[in-house]
C-alpha cells in the first residue's frame, strides 16, 4: 500500500558524490529537497579508492569548488595525505590529489547535508518512478511512502541492479555490501529510458600491521601543501605516508593459472569495465611483456587498520587473491580485511541528455554521477553539481546553465557525454580538451566563481575574497610590466647562476620572468619591491607570464569556436525537413538534440559540410525572422 509522504520541489535518488552536490546545490537555490539514500551510513562513501583528485580530477574538484559547490571543503578537512602530481611537467596538468580519512569525509559530507536549511535526507530505496504531468513526478519508496516532485535526479552510482562477483561467486549487492537497488532499473527501462551494464572493479583492504613497512618505497606527502577549496585558509597538514611496491614473476604465474576463475574472462560478466582502470589481471594479459606492475599502499584513516592496494584491483576468488597477494614484497604475511571484488550496475546512453543533463524525452527528470556512464567521485560530483543547479533554475523559471567546453572541464565531460556518449566507463583526462592550458587548477575561480556568484551558490563573503585576489594579481601584472632590473654585477652573477644570458641594459621584470630558467624563486634577490603575496596570485602571474604567447593562441581558438556557439539549433527543430543533411547526420541531429552548431560539429556522424548545411539554414532563418519582424512592426 502506498500513502502520500510529502511534496519538494526536487528529489534526489542516491546520496553519492553525486547526489550531495545536487541536494545541496538546489536547497542552496531555494527548492525544497528530499535526497534519498539506501543507507545514511553511505552518504559520501569512498567505496573505492580514499582519495580525491589526481589527474585532471583535481581540476574538476577546483572547478566544483570555484562554482559553490562542496567537495573540495570536505577534501580539505578530510585531508592525511596531499600531493600535487605532475610538478615536473607544465602547469596545465599539475593536478592535485588527497588521501582522505575515509570515515570522517563521509561523515562530515553527512553532517553538511544533515543541516542544509531546505533539505530533508531520508533513507529509503526508490522503487517506482511515475511522471504524472510535464512539470510533477512521483517517488516511490520500499516502505510505499509515495513522494511528489517537479524535478527528479538520478544519481544511484553503481546501486543500481548492482552484481558483485569475485571468482565464481556472484550476488545482488551494492558496493561495501549494502543493498542494491533492484526494482528501479526495470522501472526506468519500462518507460524507455536505455540503460546498460558497465563494471567496475575495487581492491582488496589489508591489515596495515601485517605489512612489512621495510621493504616497501615511501611516498610522502608535499612539504608545502595546497588546499583544494579557494575558501580554505589554513592548508591541511600531512598526517601520513603511503607506500610503493611491485608485483612479480610469480604473481604473474599466480593470476594467469587462475584466469579461468576471474569472472572477466570467463563470461560472467557482461558489464564493460573502464578502460583506464584495469584490474591486476587485464593489466596482465594486456601488458604481458611486463614483468611487474607498481602498487600503491594507502591508509584507510587515521583511525582503522585498514590500507588500500590501489592498482590491485581484482574479481579473482578469495583464495587466489590471498596467494598471489603474499607474493608481493611487503606483502608475504598480509591479511585481507576485505577481499577485492567486481561489481556490475546499470546506467543510461548520456546521448539521451540535454546538456543540463535533464533527459530529452522526460521533462524534469535528470541524471548525474556514474548512472550517467562515468567512473570516479569528482566526475560524479561535478554533474551532480550542474544537474542540481538546473534542477533549480528550471523550477525558479531561470535560464539554464550550459557550461562551455571552452571554459572548463565540467564542460568538457558533460559535451563529451552527451554529445559523444560512452562506451566505456568515462574518466576525466587532461588530454580530453583542447584547451588545457587555459583550464588550469590554479585558475578555477578566476574562470568559474563569478558564473557561481551570478547562479546564486557563492557567497558575498567568498565573492569579496575573490575580487581581492583579482585585483592583487592585476597589482603585480602592473608592477612586473613597468619595474625595470638595471644591469649590475651582481645581477648578471644570478642570471649566470641559473644558466640564463645576463644583461646589458634595463630588462623589464616581466621579460626576465618570461625567461625559462627564472621565476619568483630565483628572481628574489634582483626584486627587491616585490610585496608580500599569497603563493596562489604568484604561481598564477607567472604561468601567464611564461606561457602568454600558448595562451593567447588558445584564446583565439576558444573565440572561433564561441562563433558556433552562438548559433543556437531550437529544440523542435526537424532535421528530416532541412535539404542538404545525409542521412545519417538527420539521424544523430534528431536523436541527440544539440543545443547550438557548435554542439553539433561534434557529433560522430556530422561531417562538415552537414555543418555547413546547418550554418546556412540557421542563415536563412534568422533572415526570415527578421523580416517577419519589420512586416509586424510595419503592421502596427
Amino acid at each position: 500500500m502506498e500513502y502520500f509522504a510529502g511534496e519538494f520541489d526536487v528529489a534526489v535518488i542516491g546520496a553519492g558524490h553525486a547526489g550531495i552536490e545536487a541536494a545541496l546545490a538546489s536547497a542552496r537555490l531555494g527548492c525544497e529537497t528530499i535526497i534519498f539514500a539506501t543507507n545514511l551510513d553511505s552518504i559520501g562513501n569512498l567505496p573505492c579508492n580514499p582519495s580525491i583528485g589526481g589527474t585532471a580530477k583535481g581540476h574538476l574538484v577546483r572547478e566544483i569548488d570555484a562554482l559553490g559547490g562542496e567537495m573540495g571543503k570536505a577534501a580539505d578537512k578530510a585531508t592525511i595525505q596531499s600531493r600535487m602530481l605532475n610538478r615536473g611537467k607544465g602547469p596545465a596538468v599539475h593536478s592535485l590529489r588527497v588521501q582522505v580519512d575515509r570515515r570522517l569525509y563521509s561523515a562530515i559530507m553527512k553532517e553538511t547535508l544533515e543541516n542544509q536549511p531546505r533539505l530533508l535526507v531520508k533513507q529509503a530505496e526508490i522503487v517506482d518512478l511515475r511522471q504524472i504531468s510535464d512539470n510533477k513526478w512521483e517517488v516511490v519508496t520500499k516502505l510505499g511512502a509515495l513522494y511528489r516532485a517537479k524535478a527528479v535526479i538520478i544519481a544511484t552510482g553503481t546501486f543500481l541492479g548492482g552484481r558483485i562477483f569475485v571468482g565464481e561467486v556472484h550476488y545482488d549487492s551494492g558496493p561495501d555490501g549494502m543493498f542494491a537497488a533492484t526494482s528501479l532499473s526495470q522501472v526506468l527501462k519500462n518507460m524507455g529510458i536505455s540503460l546498460r551494464r558497465f563494471k567496475t572493479g575495487t581492491p582488496p583492504r589489508v591489515d596495515f600491521k601485517t605489512i612489512d613497512l621495510d621493504k616497501l618505497e615511501v611516498q610522502p606527502g608535499d612539504e608545502k601543501v595546497v588546499p583544494f577549496s579557494f575558501e580554505t585558509e589554513e592548508p591541511p597538514v600531512n598526517r601520513a605516508v603511503c607506500y610503493i611496491t611491485w608485483t612479480t614473476q610469480k604473481t604473474k604465474e599466480i593470476i594467469l593459472k587462475n584466469l579461468h576463475r576471474s569472472p572477466m574472462y570467463s563470461g560472467v560478466i557482461e558489464g564493460i569495465g573502464a578502460r583506464y582502470c584495469p584490474s591486476i589481471e587485464d593489466k596482465i594479459v594486456r601488458f604481458a611483456d611486463k614483468e611487474t606492475h607498481q602498487l600503491f599502499i594507502e591508509p584507510c584513516g587515521l583511525n582503522t587498520r585498514e590500507a588500500y592496494l590501489q592498482g590491485c584491483s581484482t574479481s579473482l576468488p578469495e583464495e587466489v587473491q590471498a596467494e598471489m597477494y603474499r607474493t608481493i614484497p611487503g606483502l608475504e604475511n598480509v591479511q585481507i580485511m576485505r577481499t577485492a571484488y567486481a561489481i556490475e550496475y546499470d546506467c543510461c546512453d548520456p546521448l539521451q541528455l540535454y546538456p543540463t543533463l535533464e533527459f530529452i524525452k522526460f521533462k524534469g527528470l535528470y541524471g548525474a554521477g556514474q548512472f550517467n556512464g562515468t567512473s570516479g567521485y569528482e566526475e560524479a560530483a561535478a554533474q551532480g553539481l550542474v544537474a542540481g543547479i538546473n534542477a533549480a533554475l528550471k523550477i525558479k523559471g531561470q535560464p539554464p546553465l550550459i557550461l562551455e567546453r571552452s571554459g572548463s572541464y565540467i564542460g568538457t565531460l558533460i559535451d563529451d557525454l552527451v554529445t559523444k556518449g560512452v562506451a566505456d566507463p568515462y574518466r576525466m583526462l587532461t588530454s580530453r580538451s583542447e584547451y588545457r592550458l587555459v583550464l588550469r587548477q590554479d585558475n578555477a575561480d578566476e574562470r568559474l566563481t563569478p558564473l557561481g556568484k551570478k547562479i546564486g551558490l557563492v557567497s558575498d563573503e567568498k565573492w569579496e575574497k575573490f575580487k581581492e585576489k583579482q585585483e592583487l594579481k592585476q597589482q603585480e601584472l602592473r608592477r612586473l610590466t613597468t619595474t625595470v632590473i638595471r644591469p649590475s654585477e651582481e645581477v648578471n652573477k644570478i642570471l649566470e647562476k641559473h644558466g640564463t644570458t645576463p644583461i646589458q641594459t634595463g630588462v623589464r621584470l616581466v621579460e626576465l620572468m618570461r625567461r625559462p630558467q627564472l621565476g619568483y624563486e630565483q628572481l628574489k634577490k634582483v626584486d627587491n619591491t616585490r610585496p608580500t603575496l599569497p603563493d596562489a596570485v604568484m604561481e598564477q602571474v607567472e604561468t601567464e607570464i611564461k606561457y602568454e604567447g600558448y595562451i593567447k593562441r588558445q584564446l583565439a581558438q576558444i573565440k572561433e569556436a564561441k562563433r558556433l556557439e552562438a548559433l543556437s539549433l531550437p529544440e523542435d527543430i526537424d532535421y528530416y525537413e532541412i535539404t542538404g543533411l545525409r542521412n545519417e547526420a538527420k539521424e544523430k541531429l534528431s536523436k541527440i538534440r544539440p543545443t547550438n552548431i557548435g554542439q553539433a560539429s561534434r557529433i560522430s556522424g556530422v561531417n562538415p559540410a552537414d555543418i555547413s548545411v546547418l550554418i546556412i539554414w540557421h542563415k536563412t532563418r534568422a533572415a526570415a525572422t527578421k523580416s517577419d519582424n519589420i512586416l509586424e512592426n510595419e503592421n502596427l
